[in-house]
């Protein structure tokens, strides 16, 4: 079983640290939430972990498989089997997601070995049918004109192409209103599985009752300072963040 582990990470923009010293380890299989206030570190991590080049990680590690992804390349990292879905996904106009997808896909294939078009398609199809998606979609340009349902559903759509390892979603429920909240989480779910290891990153409960997680965390000033099971993140929802504040200041 695949392993995800973040050791002691500090991550800064610039000069300024946000991310001061955070662990955890996230096994295939588990489903992990990541909750806390604007500015605790959250997204942050997620982008450094992908390899951002704007975000600066001065020490720690990050270990897929007891190996350190820190000194890849981006697309090495997703080759390893690691996936980010973006809080604001880009627009790629002219490209079909099709043949976005086509090209992802090859592009995690041995040198020298080619796709299948019929094989792809054929898979294609099936994904699309299992996250109820209308096949006509693959005809769209990626993410031009989409609603944010629309664009977090090519991102699960993606996400079940490429079958990586490990998914850190940032902010997947930003921007959806509660029918589209409902169906990207039934896609997100229809994916779950012994194979997948997810870090969900949230502000609200919500997305929660929808995907449900094995463990929440809460991140405060960049470190994880509370963790629990889903009673953790229904708790948040009922006293909001003041009172992990509290907490912290009588230790």
């Amino acid at each position: 079983m695949s392993q995800l582990e973040i050791k002691d990470l500090h991550i800064s923009i610039g000069e300024k640290p946000i991310v001061k010293g955070l662990n955890l380890t996230i096994k295939q299989g588990e489903v992990h939430a990541i909750m806390g206030p604007n500015g605790t570190g959250k997204s942050t991590l997620a982008k450094a972990i992908a390899g951002h080049p704007d975000y600066t990680i001065t020490s720690g590690d990050v270990l897929m498989d007891g190996k350190s992804i820190l000194t890849m390349e981006v697309d090495e990292r997703a080759r390893s089997g690691l996936f980010l879905a973006f809080q604001y996904p880009s627009e790629i106009p002219g490209v079909s997601i099709a043949n976005f997808l086509r090209a992802a896909v090859q592009a995690r294939m041995a040198e020298g070995e080619e796709l299948d078009a019929t094989g792809y398609y054929k898979r294609l199809y099936s994904k699309m049918d299992m996250l109820k998606i209308d096949r006509k979609f693959t005809s769209r340009s990626v993410n031009e004109g989409f609603s944010g349902g629309e664009k977090k559903r090519c991102e699960i759509l993606q996400m079940a192409m490429l079958e990586p390892k490990f998914s850190i979603m940032d902010e997947t429920d930003s921007g959806l209103d509660i029918d589209a909240l409902r169906i990207v989480s039934e896609g997100v779910n229809a994916l779950r599985g012994a194979t997948l290891g997810i870090l969900l990153i949230t502000h609200y409960q919500r997305l929660l009752n929808y995907i449900v997680p094995d463990y929440v965390h809460v991140m405060w000033d960049g470190h994880i300072v509370k963790s629990g099971d889903k009673s953790l993140a229904l708790e948040l929802e009922e006293k909001g963040y003041d009172w992990v504040k509290k907490e912290l200041v009588k230790v």
